[in-house]
């Protein structure tokens, strides 16, 4: 990965990269909105057992689009190499595309868990 990049544009390739390995094996995940914020809105999402919330789902309603947001501060602050961030985005993203689909983390990928 090039230096020139900051951690935010590192964030969100990591993101980016999971989704796409995830819409490549879950085709109807095209639909999807996939989105990293900063923090948590208060009051939004269920915390995780450290009590900050990673990332959230929100279904699809009338005219909008589902939509799966990342936390990116949180993340960093748990995971602090960029190996182990990489490694925690995808896990994230695997928990919310399993919640937003009604299934199980390792049905959407089957190495969920391993490491």
């Amino acid at each position: 990965m090039p230096i020139s990049l900051t951690r935010s544009e590192l964030f969100d390739d990591y993101v980016r990269e999971s989704m796409e390995r995830l819409v490549r094996r879950w085709p109807q995940l095209e639909d999807v909105e996939f989105a990293v914020l900063e923090v948590p809105l208060p009051g939004k999402g269920e915390p995780d057992p450290d009590g900050v919330p990673l990332g959230r789902v929100i279904p699809g309603r009338q005219g909008r689009k589902s939509r799966i947001l990342v936390y990116r501060r949180p993340v960093e602050i748990r995971a602090k190499s960029r190996e182990d961030r990489a490694a925690l985005v995808h896990e994230i993203l695997i928990e919310q595309v399993a919640e937003l689909l009604g299934l199980s983390p390792d049905s959407i990928d089957p190495r969920y868990g391993d490491e």
